[in-house]
C-alpha cells in the first residue's frame, strides 16, 4: 500500500518559510469520545496547525472512535504519537514513527517498530520517522516509567545535540525534544538552540510548556513545531 508524503512536505515547507507550527496533544486515556466535539471546537479556535493523539500507557481501546470524532469536527491533520504498536489507528492521517534515541531499551529503539510493520502495511498512514529524545525535566515522566529508560541530562547540551544529529544521520526526518508529560521544566532554550544549530531536519519541542510565553521562547530558540498537551488539557481556554 502506498504511503503519501504530504504532511512531511508541509512541515518542510513551513520550516523553509519560517512559519511556526503548533500541535495539540490529546491523550486518549483522558478523553471520552463524547467530549471530543467541545475539545475540537476549542482546538479550531486556537492557533493549532496539527493534532497529535497518543499517550505512554494507553491500550488503544477507543482510539479509532476518538479520531473519527475529531475528524468530523476539524480539518486539521491528525498524527499518531504512539507509545506502542497497540496505539495505531488507520483513521489518522499519519504517524510519528518514533525511535527513542535517548534510551538504550531495544524495545523502543527497534522492537516496537518491527512489531508495527504488519499493522502499518494495512493502512494508508503517512509514516514520518522521528528521533525522540527525552530530556531530564525535574520529575519522573510517564515516558521514563513505561520505556524504562533514563532521560538525557539537561546539562550535557553537546551530547543532546550530538544525539539529535545521530538521529538525522540514521535517517530520522524529524527530531522531537521531549521533557515528558507533566514535566516540571520545559526543554531549555539553550538545548533547543544547540540542537537547531546542529540539525537540518525540522525540530519539534514538547513537554512542560505551560504558557504562551514559553511557546514563543521555544520558537525563538529554534523549534519549528511546539507541542502543548497538559496545559491545554487542564484549561481549554489556554489560547483565549
Amino acid at each position: 500500500m502506498k504511503h503519501n508524503t504530504m504532511l512531511y512536505s508541509q512541515i518542510l515547507s513551513a520550516k523553509s518559510k519560517g512559519r511556526k507550527l503548533l500541535a495539540i496533544l490529546i491523550d486518549p486515556d483522558k478523553v471520552a469520545t463524547e467530549a471530543v466535539p467541545v475539545l475540537a471546537e476549542k482546538i479550531n479556535q486556537s492557533p493549532a496547525t496539527h493534532i497529535l493523539v497518543g499517550g505512554s500507557s494507553f491500550d488503544g481501546h477507543h482510539l479509532d472512535e476518538i479520531i473519527i470524532a475529531l475528524k468530523k469536527e476539524t480539518t486539521l491533520p491528525v498524527l499518531l504519537f504512539p507509545g506502542n504498536p497497540s496505539q495505531i489507528s488507520a483513521e489518522a492521517d499519519g504517524i510519528l514513527f518514533l525511535q527513542l534515541l535517548s534510551g538504550r531499551n531495544p524495545d523502543y529503539l527497534v522492537e516496537h517498530q518491527i512489531d508495527a510493520v504488519p499493522i502499518l502495511e494495512k493502512t494508508k498512514l503517512e509514516i514520518i520517522s522521528t528521533g525522540y529524545i527525552l530530556i531530564e525535566s525535574g520529575a519522573e515522566t510517564a515516558v521514563e516509567r513505561v520505556s524504562k529508560t533514563k532521560p538525557l541530562s539537561k546539562t550535557n547540551i553537546d551530547y543532546i545535540s550530538q544525539t539529535a544529529k545521530a538521529g538525522e544521520f540514521i535517517g530520522n526526518k524529524l527530531v522531537y525534544l521531549e521533557a515528558g508529560s507533566g514535566a516540571k521544566h520545559a526543554v531549555s532554550t539553550a538545548i533547543i538552540k544547540a540542537v537547531k544549530e546542529r540539525i537540518l531536519v525540522p525540530l519539534i519541542v514538547g513537554g512542560g510548556i505551560r504558557s504562551k510565553k514559553q511557546i514563543d521562547e521555544a520558537y525563538q530558540a529554534g523549534a519549528d513545531l511546539v507541542v502543548i498537551g497538559t496545559a491545554f488539557e487542564n484549561d481549554l481556554n489556554f489560547f483565549d
